[in-house]
C-alpha cells in the first residue's frame, strides 16, 4: 500500500503518475478524497469515440476518487473517475481528465501482484486492459 498526500497547486494525476514511477507501482487500485479548484471530466460517446469534456473552476469537494493503474507501451497508466461537490451540494462524475489540488488530496494506491498492460481497441476507441487473448 502507498499512502499520498498532496498539496495545494499539485495536479493530481502527474503526480501520482510519478509517484508510481518512483515506487515502482505497475498494477493496483487508487481510492481518494480531497479538494479541487481546477478539474476536467469527461464522458465517453461510443458513437463518436470522443470524451464530451466539461472543466469547473470553483472549489469542489473530492468525494470519491477512483481507478486503476496498469500499464501500456511500458509506461505507468492511470484510468480514473472522480466524483465532485459543489457547494449547493450538486455532484458531477465523470473520467477524470485532469485537477489541480486546492485544499489537499488523500490518496491511498493498493497494489497488486502481477502487470497487466493496455491497447488501443479501434472498434471501441479505447485503451482497454489486455486479459488473457486479448489482442490488438
Amino acid at each position: 500500500m502507498v499512502i499520498v498526500r498532496l498539496d495545494p497547486g499539485e495536479e493530481i494525476i502527474a503526480e501520482l503518475k510519478n509517484v508510481c514511477m518512483k515506487e515502482k507501482v505497475i498494477l493496483g487500485t487508487v481510492q481518494g478524497i480531497g479538494s479541487t479548484n481546477k478539474v476536467t471530466i469527461g464522458s465517453f460517446s461510443t458513437a463518436t469515440k470522443e470524451y464530451h469534456k466539461k472543466t469547473f473552476t470553483e472549489d469542489h469537494e473530492i468525494v470519491s476518487l477512483m481507478g486503476n493503474i496498469t500499464t501500456m507501451n511500458d509506461e505507468v497508466y492511470l484510468h480514473l473517475h472522480i466524483t465532485l461537490g459543489d457547494k449547493g451540494y450538486n455532484t458531477w462524475s465523470g473520467h477524470l481528465d485532469g485537477a489541480v489540488v486546492s485544499g489537499t488530496a488523500e490518496i491511498i494506491i493498493t497494489l497488486i501482484d502481477g502487470k497487466i498492460g493496455r491497447y488501443k481497441d479501434e472498434k471501441v476507441g479505447l485503451n482497454l486492459l489486455r486479459i488473457g487473448n486479448a489482442h490488438e
